[in-house]
């Protein structure tokens, strides 16, 4: 005999015993939306079911029949919808999902509620062996995300596996840097001259002097750059005037102003062409450089008119050139002289950054402001980080602390001519 209750109750068909619940929807006529389970062969076993259910509907624990059978793939395509991250962070993701997560999942017809503990620690063994470590880890922390949001609508509880200490311990490896010597810098500038010209010896220096990040770099325009900036400023933000006015007194060409850089933006590949978005972790930031590179700027502005503060060999952004490939792994690397259309010398190796990244340059640059013991959230803040808590609350650069790391720098730059071999010695 059936059982009924308030939204629940059985029923029996043929052998088995069937429950249905309502789901605390309804339908669009008005009637209440009921979910069922069946081959149940005790009664008030599947009554007890139906109330749990009930239970865990009240409680906002519930997962309807529709939810969980949610294929993954399904829920990858609305969590990508989703995002509201930036252009490269998204690129990024989806790079994840389609190369390493969805292929997974798809395959095996996975919905997202049988994932459990034992379905991730396989796939982790599976990326963690198959990859490389630096490849694997973004792997998990996407899938760790995306498993993470489908609580509680998709699955009742994450299996993603957080601070675990069983195991044996794996350290985790650190790149090894050697210092950053401004003899070493100095070569690597008169490579890149000898590769792409004085922009290339000027976009070094700049690097290695303010820490700015590639993209920031490739993508600097006159405009915002010394000797134009900040008297140039297009002001394209009205809720920023005050900051503009301000900076009209401080930053600029002029006995009693510091010159300096303002990084407003980065240029990247989007949708098949190069478009400006704001630097990564919005770090938006003024850069007082050293008397020495301020003269350079200005003697490469007056050099070109080109847009762009570091153009290419062709005149275009060196984001459109691969940079990383081919130019700087000969300015770091050495490459053999060249005849042809546009003949170059042989280029030396650099041996502290042989077969090094670019990105050492800023990381270099940190480590000299903080071997000259400038203040930390005036470090921090020129490498464009937030600064957290009471220090980064109370915190602010001052005109002093510009000064400091301004004076700091040149003195570097001046002891590196006195070492350097003069001509004909």
């Amino acid at each position: 005999m059936a059982r009924r209750a308030r939204d629940v109750y059985t029923e029996w068909r043929g052998g088995t015993c069937r429950v249905k619940w309502w789901t605390g929807e309804y339908h669009d006529d008005g009637r209440k939306r009921f979910e069922s389970k069946g081959g149940f062969t005790d009664e008030d076993e599947a009554f007890q079911h139906g109330q749990d259910q009930l239970y865990e509907i009240r409680h906002g624990t519930g997962i309807s029949n529709r939810d969980g059978a949610t294929l993954m793939t399904d829920w990858l395509d609305d969590w990508l919808k989703a995002l509201d991250v930036g252009h490269l962070t998204e690129r990024h993701y989806r790079s994840v999902i389609e190369n390493h997560i969805r292929p997974y999942f798809k395959k095996r017809n996975t919905a997202v509620a049988d994932i459990d503990i034992i379905a991730y620690r396989t796939f982790r063994k599976l990326i963690t062996n198959s990859l490389k470590p630096n490849t694997a880890r973004p792997v998990m922390t996407v899938l760790n995300m995306v498993l993470d949001d489908a609580v509680p609508r998709l699955m009742k509880t994450s299996p993603v596996e957080r601070n675990r200490r069983r195991g044996k311990f794996v350290k985790k490896p650190k790149e090894r840097k050697k210092d950053m010597l401004p003899a070493a810098v100095e070569q690597l500038a008169c490579n890149a001259e000898a590769f792409f010209g004085y922009p290339g010896y000027v976009f070094i220096w700049t690097m290695a002097a303010t820490g700015m990040r590639p993209s920031e770099l490739y993508g600097l325009t006159r405009e915002y750059c010394y000797p134009n900036w900040p008297a140039s400023d297009p002001r394209v933000d009205q809720d920023e005037e005050v900051r503009h006015d301000e900076d009209l007194e401080r930053y600029g060409k002029g006995e009693h102003l510091m010159p300096a850089i303002r990084v407003e933006r980065q240029v990247q590949y989007c949708d098949s062409s190069l478009q400006f978005f704001p630097p990564k972790y919005e770090s938006r930031r003024t850069l007082v450089v050293p008397p020495f590179l301020a003269e350079m700027l200005e003697k490469l502005l007056a050099s070109h008119d080109r847009d762009w503060v570091f153009p290419g060999i062709e005149g275009g952004s060196l984001a459109a050139v691969s940079f990383p490939h081919r130019y700087w792994q000969p300015i770091a690397n050495g490459a053999e002289a060249r005849g042809g259309r546009r003949p170059r010398p042989a280029i030396p190796e650099v041996p502290s950054f042989r077969n090094r990244r670019l990105y050492l340059l800023r990381h270099g640059a940190k480590s000299w402001l903080d071997e000259d013991g400038h203040s930390r959230f005036a470090v921090e803040s020129r490498m464009g980080h937030e600064v957290q808590g009471v220090e980064g609350t109370y915190s602010s650069v001052t005109v002093p602390m510009e000064r400091g790391i301004m004076k700091s720098l040149q003195e570097r730059w001046e002891r590196l001519q006195g070492e350097l071999p003069r001509p004909g010695a």
